[in-house]
């Protein structure tokens, strides 16, 4: 069975997002936590929020065995990014996008293949 859980409109890059996800892609729920915990990534501490979230689903709304689970799918998507004004020389701007993401963690029991 496929439990997912989703983080919209993280205030971070969907670049700097992915970079993390695909570290914990396939992996198993302990072994994702462990890397997550280790990494020097800003966002693993977000992803592994996201991740733990997950694992309570499963867990309580689906009754799942939390050993047996891995994560299947994760994904970062982008969102509507933040517009700002840089004021500029002679009365100009400049436009500042500050960027946001959506970012999908699906776990799965050992027996379901992504």
């Amino acid at each position: 069975m496929k439990v997912k859980a989703i983080l919209r409109g993280t205030r971070t890059s969907a670049y700097k997002a992915r970079l993390v996800a695909d570290l914990i892609r396939g992996m198993t729920v302990e072994n994702a936590l462990n890397t997550l915990s280790f990494s020097l990534k800003k966002d693993a501490a977000v992803v592994k929020k996201l991740l733990n979230s997950a694992i309570s689903n499963a867990e309580n709304n689906h009754g799942l065995d939390v050993d047996e689970l891995r994560v299947s799918e994760i994904y970062v998507d982008e969102a509507t990014p933040y517009k700002r004004m840089h004021a500029r020389a002679k009365g100009r701007g400049n436009r500042i996008l500050k960027r946001t993401c959506h970012i999908t963690v699906v776990v799965s029991d050992a027996g379901v293949t992504a």
